[in-house]
C-alpha cells in the first residue's frame, strides 16, 4: 500500500475514533460481560465473514500489523502488534502501539464481544485509547470477527 493510501486509511480511522469517542465516558469498574450481554448466548461465528469484516471493513490489520520501511504490511507480522502508523497533530491520549490481537490473547469470548459491541471497552473495563475505533458491531458481526481472530495465532 503506498503512503498516500496508508494516510487515507489512517485519517479514516482517526475520524472514526474521534467520532465514536465524542460524549462517551469510560466504563466504571466493569470487568465481565454487561448485564445486557449476559441475557444473550454467544452467536455461532462465521470465520469467512469475520475475515471480511477484519480486513475490509474494520481494517484491524492496518494498525495491528508490522510494516516494512516502505510502509507495506509484512504478511508474517499480521495482527502481531505494531507501532501505530500515524499520530495526531495534538498531544492527547493517543496509543503509540497497537497490541497483538492474533488469537485475541487475554480475551474471553465475552470480553471480546464487549470490546466489539460496546465501544472499545478493554479487559480491565476501561475505554481503550484512540485511535482504536469505538465499535458498535452487531452481536453476529462481533461473533464472526471473534471466530476469525481465534484462527490467527
Amino acid at each position: 500500500m503506498n503512503r498516500l493510501a496508508l494516510m487515507g486509511c489512517a485519517a479514516a480511522l482517526v475520524g472514526l475514533a474521534l467520532r465514536g469517542n465524542a460524549g462517551q465516558q469510560p466504563a466504571q469498574g466493569s470487568t465481565g460481560t454487561s448485564s445486557g450481554s449476559q441475557q444473550h448466548a454467544m452467536p455461532h461465528g462465521d470465520v469467512e465473514h469475520g475475515r471480511y469484516i477484519v480486513h475490509q471493513v474494520a481494517m484491524c490489520v492496518e494498525c495491528h500489523s508490522g510494516r516494512d520501511r516502505n510502509g507495506n504490511i509484512i504478511p508474517e507480522q499480521e495482527f502481531m502488534g505494531a507501532p501505530i502508523p500515524v499520530r495526531p497533530s495534538w498531544g492527547r491520549d493517543w496509543a503509540l502501539r497497537a497490541p497483538r490481537n492474533a488469537g485475541l490473547p487475554g480475551y474471553t469470548d465475552e470480553l471480546a464481544m464487549r470490546l466489539l459491541t460496546e465501544g472499545a471497552i478493554g479487559r480491565d473495563g476501561n475505554q481503550l485509547r484512540p485511535p482504536m475505533p469505538r465499535f458498535r458491531m452487531t452481536r453476529q458481526d462481533a461473533a464472526d470477527v471473534i471466530a476469525y481472530m481465534r484462527t490467527r495465532k
